[in-house]
């Protein structure tokens, strides 16, 4: 259960079946978030248990997600990350423990027409065919959760694929927050 709270719990950062797109470099830290993404939000995890997510500033344009679910509230994750937005899109990038193969997370967020926090996830299959055709690079990695991608392209050239409008639905849905307390 630990680990699939890691999984599915801060900010959806990781895909709910465990099999993650990770990337050799952060997002560089030189962007302030939307204003609207800061306080608490909440959410329900596959079970339908409430969860609770607080963002917060931790420093010159650095976040931290504290999540924790509503009925055990001394089991907090907390995770530091930056964000960018690129072309029409905001993005997060967060570190990874090892056991889930370290480096970075890459995800996308929005706030859709009724101020929900919609996050997004990256298809490992997309990705995969992706690195298969030359147009990114990277590898196959194993962590405990099964089998995952290792993206080593460098920013500019993820973005331009992210940005292609062909592409569009290499991002999931991941999870759906609402504002806590309205």
């Amino acid at each position: 259960m630990k680990t699939w709270r890691v999984l599915a719990i801060a900010l959806s950062f990781l895909l709910l079946s465990g099999c993650l797109v990770t990337f050799k470099d952060p997002l560089p830290a030189h962007e302030a978030a939307p204003q609207e993404l800061i306080g608490q939000w909440s959410s329900k995890n596959a079970w339908g248990e409430p969860l609770n997510l607080h963002i917060s500033a931790a420093g010159k344009h650095r976040y931290k997600a504290v999540s924790y679910p509503t009925a055990k509230p001394g089991q907090r994750d907390e995770y530091l990350f930056t964000v960018s937005r690129h072309g029409s899109r905001w993005y997060l990038s967060a570190p990874l423990p090892a056991k889930l193969g370290g480096h970075y997370i890459l995800a996308g967020f929005e706030f859709d027409k009724n101020h929900e926090l919609v996050v997004y996830n990256l298809d490992l299959e997309q990705i995969h065919q992706a690195i298969g055709q030359k147009t990114l690079s990277g590898s196959t990695v194993d962590t405990v959760e099964g089998a995952g991608v290792l993206v080593d392209s460098p920013t500019d050239q993820v973005f331009a694929y992210l940005d292609d409008p062909a592409n569009a639905d290499v991002f999931v849905e991941a999870v759906r927050y609402q504002r806590a307390g309205k």
